[in-house]
């Protein structure tokens, strides 16, 4: 079986991430779980990891749960994160300027570049598209838009001029502010996304339902376990919730706002 913990897997949170998926583990084997792996998985590719037959546990983001993974896999759980920006099971983006640059307002953005992570990302592109279709003229906004591959090469385009405006989720800029705080310095943040349910947890398709509640079981009790406490308050985990697979379907109604509106693409 393959289990890994690839999102928020920022380098200098490595230790914190391999104690939560022992943690994990433990938990799981004390559900009734007897097949979890050896190691934990660090995929170069996340789409294939996902897509994984014998996936037992991992996390992904929303847009590709309700995308391209969508009858792939199912969802087991949804964790709560304490970050600005999040509030139960739901997070937000914050979109990101420098410090010393005049925009007070998202009209100000106009003609202006934005750096996004990924187009299948919820929190740096479909939220973003989302909160700007209102003020796109004939599908246009931006002058630029520069597809970075991750949130912390959004910030850094931000900061060092490359581009002007970033949408970043909010658990992550938490994250990086603790562990690299010059990484935000000089950035500040304009304005939040709408919300959205925070990135699932998720296991393959073909996993049998008594299995799916053991690992419910299981991550309810690892976060209710105090030898773990330390361990979630650095990756900012409160608590974890069940929701059904439709409370994912806002993510799809926000795409579908923007597209219906004439904003297909962020340009």
């Amino acid at each position: 079986m393959i289990m890994g913990l690839p999102m928020y897997a920022l380098p200098e949170l490595s230790r914190a991430t391999l104690d939560w998926w022992i943690g994990l583990c433990r938990h799981f084997r004390r559900a009734g779980i007897d097949d979890l792996p050896l190691t934990m998985a660090e995929p170069r590719d996340l789409y294939e990891h996902w897509r994984q037959p014998s996936l037992l546990f991992t996390q992904t983001c929303g847009y590709p749960l309700t995308h391209d993974l969508d009858g792939q896999v199912q969802l087991v759980a949804t964790p709560c994160y304490r970050a600005p920006g999040c509030n139960g099971s739901t997070y937000r983006s914050s979109i990101v300027i420098r410090d010393d640059d005049a925009i007070e307002d998202l009209a100000d953005l106009k003609g202006k570049r934005i750096a996004f992570n990924s187009r299948d990302s919820q929190s740096g592109y479909n939220c973003l598209r989302h909160l700007i279709s209102p003020l796109a003229r004939d599908g246009r906004f931006f002058a630029e838009a520069l597809e970075t591959g991750g949130h912390r090469r959004s910030l850094a385009a931000v900061r060092h001029g490359k581009a002007d405006v970033a949408s970043i989720d909010c658990v992550s800029y938490a994250l990086i502010a603790a562990v690299a705080p010059v990484e935000v310095t000089g950035i500040r943040v304009l304005c939040e996304s709408a919300p959205a349910p925070n990135l699932p947890y998720i296991t393959a398709a073909a996993t049998p339902p008594q299995k799916l509640a053991r690992l419910q079981d299981g991550l309810r009790a690892a976060t209710a376990d105090p030898h773990l406490t330390a361990t979630r308050d650095t990756l900012l985990i409160e608590d974890v919730t069940v929701l059904q697979r439709d409370a994912y379907d806002l993510i799809l109604s926000m795409e579908r706002a923007a597209i219906e509106a004439g904003y297909r693409d962020l340009d």
